[in-house]
């Protein structure tokens, strides 16, 4: 049943069906239970094109490479690629593929893993392209709730923060539609609220969705609170970033009104919407869902290369 993810790139969340996912996390959870000793992925080459920075996603796909047995090759940023020196982005991604068996891309400019899609043999996986997708990491966020709930249906979440220009939000709400939630509540400032093509995607599968502006309202309600930061990196004017920063602040006197047993996950990484003292609580997910990022990784790309 895993034929139909030999070979296959990876662009957008919504590319997968549920089964497709929990596929994933079955072999997610084969992975978490193997003997690390075996190396199926002996011989095959990663290139990890990283024209933005980043550590969890790129350290991760490459921990995950090097566990399964294969090897990686790449560049953390774009100053150190030869697009310094004029070479176009599509020239970039034909030597990549010339040289690695699959393509891990991320870049400032979205739609620009669908483009490099289009113009390599090798899968290319989309680690990020601008504020639009960031599809691995909804997979490991829905598959860190399936491991702590056992379940993704039913459950009440609420997306917190920047809603207008993170990728990381706007893929995992895209991924809960692919599932049964019970409501979604999108939490932001109003300058920072959610993409109309998420909304009217929420409206189109009849997705129970409220937007409001203070996390207090409905706190004492949901399940899983999956924070992310203000992106100072996205904001076109910058005085506009030094009003908005502070608008949530999760600490831990706040979660006395939460349910016992609310997760909180965070993309990372984290500035000041997620204060230090939440790490002492239960809740606190967010640590032990980026370690899930290696084994979901590892996952991926076995089922990409048919192993």
């Amino acid at each position: 049943m895993f034929e139909m993810w030999k070979g296959r790139d990876v662009i957008s969340i919504l590319d997968f069906s549920r089964t497709d996912l929990e596929e994933l996390f079955d072999r997610a959870d084969y992975v978490l239970k193997s003997d690390l000793r075996e190396k199926p992925l002996d011989g095959k080459i990663m290139a990890t094109a990283f024209f933005e920075p980043s550590t969890r996603t790129r350290l991760s796909f490459e921990s995950a490479m090097l566990r399964l047995g294969g090897s990686n090759i790449g560049f953390a940023e774009a100053g150190t690629s030869s697009q310094v020196k004029g070479e176009n982005f599509a020239d970039t991604i034909r030597m990549l593929d010339n040289y690695s068996d699959i393509i891990v891309l991320r870049h400032p400019l979205e739609g620009a893993a669908r483009f490099a899609a289009e113009i390599s043999n090798s899968p290319v996986v989309n680690a990020g392209d601008g504020k639009r997708e960031h599809p691995t990491q909804a997979m490991l966020d829905l598959y860190a709730i399936k491991r702590n709930f056992g379940k993704i249906d039913g459950l009440t979440y609420c997306v917190l923060g920047d809603l207008k220009y993170s990728r990381a939000a706007a893929s995992f709400v895209l991924g809960l539609t692919r599932f049964n939630p019970d409501r979604i509540y999108l939490v932001s400032p109003p300058q920072l609220s959610v993409r109309e093509e998420i909304k009217d995607h929420l409206k189109m599968l009849n997705i129970k969705f409220d937007e409001k502006a203070e996390l207090r309202e409905v706190l004492h309600e949901i399940d899983v609170l999956y924070v992310t930061r203000i992106q100072r990196e996205r904001f076109p004017d910058l005085r506009e970033y030094e009003a908005l920063k502070n608008s949530y602040v999760v600490d831990a006197k706040m979660l006395e009104n939460a349910k016992s047993n609310l997760a909180i996950l965070h993309p990372l990484p984290r500035v000041n919407e997620l204060s230090l003292d939440v790490d002492k609580t239960k809740m606190a997910k967010y640590f032990e869902q980026a370690r899930m990022g290696v084994y979901v990784r590892m996952a991926l790309l076995r089922l990409i290369f048919g192993v």
